[in-house]
């Protein structure tokens, strides 16, 4: 196949060939576009963008395959938020449910290099003006470190967006309209040419169908309700029970994924059954779905951070090193090729509370589809591709058989399903994505996830050794492992002497260190290295492993009970959950409670008195320190090759910490594979991405969707035909519900390129740490008329704003007159008369970031007094604890020598920590417009003070440096003339709340709780581990 020149007529051997020469050429005839060609049998299409750009996101570098681009240019990339985000008014029902984050909006900007096949993409550094001060600003000042000991300038890298490169491999230009799977989908509904809602007769025939398939009651309550005289014929329904209605769905409501099929496995005289789809057609399932087209990712890419392109960006699957690492292997063997990698994960869970009761699932994606979609299982990125036996094979008398059997049966039912990208990975299939583009695809394994004895199960590695490289367990505890990777190659070779002599065959994965599993499933898989493809897991190794080990070990140092008295007394906080009975009594702790665990662990760990004095308890908070420094590293959305880095560097500083335990006698080793793990998170990031690509949260929450309520929707008698069953409908009703809604958009719609159901067209955009935050009102007050008794009271029923009359006194001056000095403010405002007798007040304060997070509230501030309990009984019958939360808000660099703090009419974005202060929201209230016309007569509506205010109560400016040991922050009352420094404040101000723990004075004394503490405390550190906004953050 060659490719020529409409001008001088040369000949190229590739598309992009030909796009350099009409790039350099000075030949005026040359100035045609290449022609249209047909490659193989594949259906050419005009290259018109994807879910990480349109067509004018891309330049001819950038697609460095057998396509061609389609325009260049610079692109600049988006402006940074300048100023402050006015506040923004919602719903008035406080205690209403978050929504879900939505998808991403921003497009990405391009910048564009010619690499070597896949693509890259860098950033512009200058693109952004960074959020620290320059070099005059810090001088003379010490500069802090960012999280896990990073340069500051290394970090910052990974707050701008960088721009994009990439393109499905077989584009071609070609004038032809993508279609919609859709309409392939319809085509097989019949009656569907005039009825959107067909099979069924009608909109609410087709709603209760829904509705009694994914919300409704049980079969039986529905069909109950069915049979009540006249419901079926006044709605017109074209069922009469629930039987009726799964008729329709089964008979004439296509299949978009496949079916299920029975398997049976013989052992030692006794059979077990597998439910198994097609591997081959759950990823066309996942391919070709209409809904899924836009997010499809068809050729990896290579991110930076600088413009140099040294520093490397890592996130979705596509960024890693495995997938262009494989793509250049198949394209020098057979060019043109589209890589599916394939994620499979398995795991036994238990279905009943009682009796047992197990189920073993395994799941498939794909990792064209981005993080974002295979990570919720509302976006159907994600297959239960079988339910294994979970048979312990109990009747095989000898232990030792019964686990060779086991490990068998296992790799023999894997096998099976496996089968089919055997041939498919090294030839390739053609594939259809849900906008009618072809492509030579090649189904390969990428990853297994699992937990540590899923792992070894997979691996065939013996339990307590390592499945990753070659370390034994006695090594477990040396750091860092002098052990190399498991060799794949070596380990082929072993496995394949199973046909020879059996004492040969075992000596030989003796010699590899791997179980004698007679045909691993793994062993003929092309380019897929089994051990390579074991994934780091946060859930499990982290949080249910070595933080669990951790907890133990400081409750053996501590002691319970000041740990659990320190751990009670906790101020609340957003996402900080309090422990108010401690966490030594806790039994079976969940991976959800151990993460809210890691969020305050250090705060009580610090200034504990130890065995051996302060130089003991220091090394356990710099041990307790560098844990969680990995713990939080690891969980970051998007790293860099800096950033992974530090992950390494926080793993050392550990090891080099770690030996405190020994000498308090907690340990007398670390042989523990799941501490060993850890040295293989950087190497893993690289291959595939960052953590959340490859979680086992993910499968542990599909266990709830694809297994236990399936279980609850049978008899519990030969559940597995039931289970599958039920699943198959509620995926029918899910896609059709797609369909329904794609044909409604027709009938309305003269745009007949409609390709989704979903008609807004979203853009990717990396993970986003740094995101600032906007803050969201509701739209009227929680409490319309509260007098000015109760806010400035002192009781636990009311709101404490001591000064709230001389602060509202200055804020007036200082709004009339910014630039009065602060002795000349004081003065005037002793004459001050409030026209005020009760204010609006608000209880929530919620910050949010729609354009990254969506609708979800990523902070908030509460800020209320001691609530009484709904049934009006006494105040001592409270339901809701009081609570004025700290927070980070915005001052004026150029103003700071005043702590009275001057607003002006216009603030400045925070650059870093100095920009900040420490606060604690005592009132969030607005001015009523009377009062207003009285104090601020003579200025315009544009010119008055912003809708919603807050007092506040100050703390002290950050020190230049955090303490040495734990790396936080101090902060102590501002006290002016024995009393507290109160502020009006913008409530806009507020950039995010910041949770602050007690400085603990030796035992922490018992009459403190976690509602006063902040009121008996005037020192303490300000903690970085609140949430992972704020690790990234505030440093």
């Amino acid at each position: 196949m060659v490719w020529p020149c409409n001008g001088c007529r040369k000949s190229f051997q590739n598309p992009a060939d030909l796009a350099q020469h009409y790039q350099r050429t000075t030949n005026d005839a040359c100035n045609s576009p290449p022609p249209s060609t047909l490659v193989s049998n594949v259906r050419p299409v005009a290259f018109e963008g994807d879910f990480f750009g349109d067509v004018s996101d891309y330049q001819e570098e950038d697609l460095p395959f057998d396509g061609s681009g389609t325009g260049s240019g610079d692109h600049p990339l988006a402006q940074v938020l300048k100023g402050v985000a006015p506040v923004q008014e919602g719903s008035d029902d406080e205690d209403e449910a978050d929504l879900a984050a939505g998808d991403a909006l921003e497009d990405i900007a391009t910048a564009n290099e010619a690499p070597d096949p896949p693509s890259a993409r860098t950033l512009d550094p200058s693109s952004r003006q960074p959020p620290h001060a320059g070099p005059d600003d810090m001088a003379g000042i010490e500069v802090p470190s960012a999280p896990g000991g990073l340069d500051l300038t290394l970090h910052e890298q990974l707050r701008a967006e960088p721009a994009h490169a990439g393109t499905p491999l077989n584009s071609t230009c070609s004038s032809s309209m993508p279609a919609s799977g859709y309409q392939t989908y319809g085509a097989k509904v019949q009656g569907s040419d005039g009825n959107p809602y067909a099979p069924f007769r009608s909109e609410i025939d087709w709603k209760i169908a829904q509705w009694a398939k994914m919300q409704g009651p049980g079969s039986n309550a529905f069909s109950d309700l069915l049979a009540i005289k006249g419901v079926v014929e006044t709605l017109g329904l074209s069922y009469k029970n629930t039987v009726d209605l799964n008729n329709i769905i089964d008979a004439q409501i296509p299949h978009r994924r496949p079916a299920f099929s029975r398997f049976t496995a013989e052992v030692m005289g006794e059979k077990f059954e597998m439910y198994a789809r097609p591997l081959l057609e759950c990823i066309l399932a996942l391919y070709s779905d209409p809904e899924h087209v836009r997010y499809l990712c068809f050729a990896p890419e290579r991110h930076y951070a600088d413009a140099d392109k040294t520093i490397r960006l890592y996130h979705d699957v596509h960024t890693g090193q495995w997938w262009w690492s494989t793509q250049k292997q198949l394209e020098s063997e057979k060019a043109g090729a589209t890589v599916i990698p394939i994620i499979l994960s398995s795991d036994k869970t238990q279905v009943t509370l009682f009796r047992n009761k197990t189920a073993y699932p395994v799941y498939v994606t794909i990792g064209n589809l981005p993080k974002s979609v295979r990570s919720k299982p509302k976006r159907q990125g994600q297959i239960l591709l079988a339910y294994l036996p979970t048979s312990r094979l109990d009747h095989i008398s000898n232990q030792a058989a019964r686990r060779r059997a086991v490990n068998n049966l296992f790799h023999a039912c894997m096998r099976h399903l496996l089968e089919p990208i055997r041939t498919a990975g090294i030839d390739g299939i053609l594939m259809t994505s849900g906008d009618g583009i072809t492509r030579r695809c090649h189904p390969i394994l990428m990853a297994y996830v699992g937990d540590y004895p899923e792992q070894c199960l997979v691996a065939c590695a013996f339990n307590g050794d390592c499945p990753i490289c070659q370390c034994p367990h006695s090594d477990l505890g040396i750091y860092p492992t002098p052990h190399p990777y498991r060799d794949m190659d070596a380990s082929r070779e072993a496995v394949n002497t199973r046909n020879e002599d059996p004492d040969r065959f075992v000596h030989a994965c003796d010699e590899v260190n791997i179980k004698p599993v007679q045909r691993p499933f793994w062993a003929d898989l092309p380019y897929t290295d089994i051990f390579r493809a074991i994934t780091s897991d946060v859930l499990h190794q982290l949080y249910q492993g070595v933080f669990k080990h951790l907890i133990a070990w400081l409750k053996s140092a501590c002691g319970t009970g000041e740990l659990d008295a320190r751990i009670a007394r906790l101020p609340p906080n957003h996402s900080i959950r309090i422990f108010y009975k401690g966490i030594s009594h806790l039994s079976r702790i969940s991976g959800a409670e151990h993460r809210q665990i890691s969020r305050f662990l250090l705060s009580v760990v610090v200034d504990m008195d130890l065995p051996g004095g302060r130089e003991t308890s220091h090394r356990l908070v710099r041990a307790t320190r560098a844990l969680l420094d990995f713990v939080f590293l690891a969980q970051y959305p998007v790293h860099s090759s800096a950033t992974l880095d530090a992950l390494d560097r926080a793993l050392a500083s550990f090891h080099a910490e770690r030996d405190v335990f020994i000498t308090l006698g907690i340990r007398t080793g670390f042989n523990i594979p799941k501490l060993h793990a850890l040295e293989h998170y950087s190497r893993c990031i690289k291959l595939y991405g960052t953590t959340d690509n490859y979680n086992t949260e993910t499968s542990e929450r599909l266990h709830i969707d694809f297994t236990k309520e399936a279980y609850r929707a049978t008899n519990h008698k030969d559940e597995y035909p039931q289970m599958t069953k039920w699943l198959e409908r509620r995926e029918k009703i899910m896609h059709h519900a797609n369909f329904v809604i794609w044909r409604e958009q027709q009938a309305t719609s003269d745009r007949p390129e409609i390709i989704t159901a979903t008609s807004q067209h979203f853009r990717w955009a990396p993970p986003d740490l740094a995101a600032p935050l906007e803050v969201k009102m509701t739209r009227h007050p929680t409490r319309k008329s509260v007098p000015l008794a109760d806010i400035t009271g002192t009781s636990s029923s009311q709101y404490g704003a001591r000064y709230f009359i001389p602060a509202l006194a200055r804020f007036v001056i200082l709004w009339h007159h910014p630039d009065w000095t602060a002795g000349r403010v004081e003065y005037m405002a002793e004459g001050f008369i409030s026209p005020l007798q009760t204010l609006p007040v608000f209880h929530r304060v919620k910050l949010r970031n729609e354009a990254i997070f969506g609708n979800e509230t990523v902070d908030s501030v509460h800020v209320h007094p001691r609530l009484a309990s709904a049934s009006g009984g006494a105040l001592g019958d409270t339901a809701i604890p009081a609570r004025f939360d700290t927070a980070l808000v915005r001052v004026r660099v150029a103003t700071a020598a005043d702590e009275t703090f001057a607003p002006a009419r216009t603030w400045t974005m925070a650059r870093d920590l100095s920009d900040t202060r420490v606060v604690q929201v005592r009132v969030v209230f607005t001015l009523p417009d009377a009062a207003l016309d009285r104090l601020f007569p003579t200025l315009s509506p544009d010119q008055r003070p912003p809708r919603h205010l807050a007092y506040v109560e100050w703390f002290s400016r950050f020190t230049a440096n955090p303490d040495h040991h734990s790396k936080m922050y101090k902060v102590t009352r501002s006290i002016r003339d024995s009393q507290r420094v109160a502020s009006i404040i913008p409530v806009r101000l507020i950039e995010r709340s910041i949770h602050l723990t007690p400085k603990w004075p030796g035992e922490v004394p018992r009459h403190w709780t976690s509602e006063t503490v902040l009121e008996e405390c005037s020192s303490f550190y300000v903690n970085p581990f609140k949430d992972g906004h704020t690790y990234f953050n505030v440093y």
